[in-house]
């Protein structure tokens, strides 16, 4: 399998980012005839870590499902699957730019920075048993501190 077309590891070595997401989300936000009235990068680096925290949990919860051990990483499935749609939804609204509720996005933000502690501490509990488990740990922490960098910059 290639992992670099997946844009997956191959080894314990934290992969690259994707330069080609950011640019097509800040490709989005210029094209858009709606004021963007927060940091561009800050912006575009939460959607592109929201969008990738999502597809992340969602394949380890997958994986979990796979393991022998399923029955003990019942815990980790329920908090992947709560944090990838939590992710998703947040990356959603934060590309939307007619008219935003800054309450709502606070709070999307903040539920999605919670989730993210929450499921990355999960993982974390098993990334030395499940690769798996430690890439999405990875993924929740970068989401996490992406969703409370551009909370500051509200």
């Amino acid at each position: 399998m290639d992992h670099a077309a997946l844009g997956t590891e191959t080894d314990n070595t934290p992969f690259e980012r994707k330069p080609e997401m950011t640019h097509t989300i800040t490709a989005m936000m210029d094209s858009s005839p709606a004021e963007v009235a927060v940091d561009r990068q800050l912006l575009a680096e939460c959607i592109q870590a929201c969008l990738e925290c999502a597809q992340t949990c969602t394949a380890c919860a997958d994986a979990c499902l796979s393991e022998e051990s399923v029955a003990d990483l019942r815990h980790c499935i329920r908090t992947d699957l709560d944090c990838a749609d939590i992710c998703e939804t947040t990356g959603r609204v934060l590309s939307r730019h007619t008219a935003p509720d800054v309450a709502i996005l606070r709070a999307v933000l903040e539920a999605c920075a919670r989730a993210c502690k929450s499921c990355g501490d999960e993982c974390a509990q098993h990334a030395e048993m499940h690769e798996h488990c430690r890439i999405c740990a990875e993924a929740c922490r970068r989401c996490e501190e992406a969703c409370n960098n551009l909370l500051a910059a509200l």
